[in-house]
């Protein structure tokens, strides 16, 4: 076989400067004075950091809220700009106090990128970033090739750290720090003072001694286990016969799966791999991309009952298989066919397994083929959300259930589907009371039938989060982190939890390790990730994960955030641009609502800092913006002779009728639309309260209700209420 390398031509590559830079404890100085931190940050941006940059001919490639990157065409030119810019940070702020003073770190790096428009990313952006980390606050680190170029011709000196270990960078790192002082200038720092004989003596066993520790633990090293990265890219469909893709998809999502149960792998998640489903891209381009060092990637042939299986494992640092094999199987035995692929990765990786994560890989999932062939189809559509698709998988989860009962996958996937539905709200497929039934229904029988289901504790999670058992919902959420390591969307739920939690530092973190496990997700996960961002008082990221993969139609959480994100930034006219574009599509749009949509925030501070924010950005308290004057208001007296044992007849906003039966026991059954919604309401602070299993999960609705002064009723609107959806005019009769 002849292989042939192809480089994307449209991917251009460069050797440059990179310095990466952040602001220290950025998230306490935020919580302590968020405006006064603004606006000391942009100050020094301003009068400090762009000047410096320019003047060193630096171009900034990104800003974020709490640092920078920034590209330069000589070394030289970043550490002199990261010098000038330390040096003059120690001399600023003097009248702040020490805890509130804003300091950088500063990472420099000489690396091959890779060049995307404005963008660049690849190891050398990873090594600036990683450097930055390792610097002190108020200092620079460089790695060795930027020194190797910088030393005695910059106006620094250097001290040597020797070789570190970067996180997900698979060699040793050369790590020099840099020193401020000018008379440092050009050296590298070595003693200055001749030691004494004892000291000699007492140095010289010293050294020694390192010099022994450092052999051990260079041994140990070599010897210690590592955590191989791999991707799984989605296998070609070779097939005379159209129509197996969901079968060929559904083999790579089972490796991909039994891969992130072992925790002495780092997988990526299949959202990230199948970005480059029918992509012809050389693997070495698509393990930088991933970051990841190995590549298994192959090709399946389906006829009737045979199939054959073409895999090879590929070593991306060289373009090297390590293995490759075929395996020409009967449909029957395909589940044996996944767990020998598996163990030849295990194998060929040195990975040990623990015992349960053996027993978990080589768990049976179903006896019956013809449920499986229904699960694998359901786990292509479920992927694609949107109403019609969601719905076919449902009904496909259901075959496979019904075909064979004890079939948990296909409970917990049927579960996580309908959180799909909830979240989504596609309430003609199913009512949220009836969903969030279902959805525990389906989440505790899959864990009845495998104790060990990641999935389930993750869909279980979330469910408990929406009824407000935050501690509970932590607690399912992290038991599917610890049973699935390489889980991304386990890893994303738990930090949705968190963040409706009130943990936001620790939600970020969660975030961040989603992530790193799914690099190019789905644009709902960026939508989640500014919403987090924007929690943790990151406003301008935030901004830029809304931004990122869609620019011109954000999803409606994505308008929220970006609503949200400028008023705190106080660009009040891209806030309110946002919110026009919310209300253009849901007219009804309003803070009540959203009030109650998110009240599963344990901490009322959070509740508010998101609501304040789209007050601020101009969204209306009531539906349609309907303001009613104080004069007009019942209090709880004359709105309960309205509603004891009444109908109200009248219509909505939009000119609807409908009629409103509310009975002397507190129970109301409402009809318009040509739909009826029960349910229960009560009296509270001159708020009628209306709570139903069919609308908002079921929570709790309170309004005010008016008297409408040009209302008759012979016009059915005396009086008018309005509520998160709508504004509801009428008379009320025995």
């Amino acid at each position: 076989m002849i292989v042939i390398e192809w480089v994307a031509r449209d991917m251009e590559r460069r050797l440059t400067a990179i310095l990466a830079a952040d602001v220290v404890g950025y998230s306490r100085l935020m919580g302590e004075d968020e405006g006064g931190t603004l606006e000391r940050l942009k100050a020094c941006r301003r009068e400090l950091v762009h000047p410096a940059i320019a003047e060193f001919h630096g171009r900034i490639i990104k800003l974020m809220g709490d640092g920078a990157l920034v590209e330069f065409a000589s070394v030289v030119d970043a550490v002199q700009c990261a010098a000038v810019v330390q040096r003059k940070m120690a001399s600023r702020d003097q009248g702040v106090s020490e805890t509130q003073r804003i300091e950088f770190r500063i990472g420099i790096n000489l690396g091959d990128v890779i060049v995307e428009g404005d963008d660049i990313y690849g190891d050398g952006v990873n090594i600036a970033a990683r450097l930055q980390a390792l610097a002190q606050p108020g200092g620079i680190c460089v790695s060795g090739t930027a020194f190797d170029h910088a030393v005695h011709k910059a106006d620094v000196g250097f001290s040597a750290l020797g070789e570190q270990h970067l996180k997900n960078i698979a060699d040793p790192v050369r790590v020099y720090r840099v020193l401020l002082d000018p008379s440092k200038a050009g050296k590298v720092v070595a003693a200055t003072r001749r030691p004494g004989r004892l000291a000699l003596i007492l140095a010289t066993g010293a050294a020694l001694l390192i010099a022994i520790a450092a052999i051990v633990f260079a041994w140990q090293w070599r010897f210690a286990p590592q955590r191989p990265s791999i991707a799984v890219l989605p296998f070609g469909e070779i097939s005379d016969t159209t129509g197996q893709d969901y079968f060929t998809e559904g083999l790579t999502n089972d490796l991909i799966t039994d891969l992130s149960k072992i925790s002495g792998l780092l997988v990526i998640a299949r959202d990230s791999a199948f970005a480059f489903k029918g992509k012809s891209m050389d693997v070495r381009q698509i393990a930088e991309q991933l970051n990841v060092r190995y590549v298994l990637e192959g090709s399946v042939r389906r006829a009737g009952n045979a199939v054959r299986i073409n895999v090879q494992l590929i070593d991306a640092t060289t373009g090297r298989n390590v293995w490759a094999e075929r395996y020409d199987r009967d449909y029957t035995d395909i589940f044996a066919l996944q767990n020998e692929v598996i163990e030849r990765i295990v194998s060929a990786l040195a990975v040990r397994l623990s015992e349960s994560e053996r027993t978990q890989i080589a768990r049976l999932p179903t006896r019956n083929l013809e449920a499986y062939d229904f699960y694998t189809r359901a786990e292509q559509k479920v992927y694609s959300i949107d109403y019609r698709s969601l719905e076919e998988a449902l009904s496909l989860y259901e075959k496979a259930t019904r075909l064979d009962p004890e079939f948990a996958d296909a409970h917990t996937g049927y579960a996580r589907a309908i959180v799909d539905v909830l979240g989504f709200d596609y309430q003609p497929l199913m009512l949220s009371a009836v969903a969030r039934q279902r959805a525990y229904d389906a989440a505790g029988r899959g864990l009845e039938l495998n104790p060990q289901s990641a999935r389930a504790y993750a869909v279980l999670g979330i469910l408990q989060m929406l009824d407000g058992e935050i501690d509970e919902a932590i607690a399912s959420v992290k038991k599917a982190v610890a049973l699935d390591p390489n889980g991304a969307e386990a890893e994303l739920n738990l930090a949705i939890v968190l963040t409706y939690g009130g943990q936001n530092p620790e939600a970020l973190a969660a975030m961040e390790r989603v992530l790193e496990l799914d690099p190019k997700p789905r644009a709902q996960v960026y939508d989640y990730y500014g919403l987090v961002l924007y929690m943790n008082h990151h406003y301008e990221e935030a901004i830029r994960a809304v931004r990122t993969v869609r620019p011109e139609e954000p999803s409606d959480l994505g308008l929220e955030i970006l609503a949200m994100a400028n008023a705190r930034l106080g660009g009040m006219a891209e806030a309110h641009k946002a919110v026009e574009a919310i209300l253009e599509r849901s007219p009804g749009q309003s803070l009540a609502n959203l009030r109650v949509l998110y009240s599963h925030h344990r901490r009322q501070e959070d509740l508010d800092h998101r609501l304040d924010a789209l007050r601020s950005a101009k969204l209306p308290e009531w539906s349609y913006d309907f303001r009613g004057r104080s004069e007009d208001r019942l209090d709880a007296d004359a709105i309960g002779a309205l509603a004891t044992d009444k109908t109200w007849i009248g219509h909505q906003y939009d000119g609807v009728d409908f009629f409103m039966e509310l009975g002397a026991n507190g129970d109301f059954a409402l009809r318009a639309h040509n739909n009826i919604i029960v349910g229960k309401f009560t009296l509270e602070d001159d708020f009628l309260c209306t709570r139903s299993s069919s609308v908002l999960l079921g929570r709790k609705f309170c309004s005010p209700v008016y008297r409408n002064p040009g209302g008759s009723a012979k016009k059915h609107d005396e009086y008018v209420f309005p509520d998160g959806g709508s504004v509801w005019y009428f008379s009320a009769a025995p």
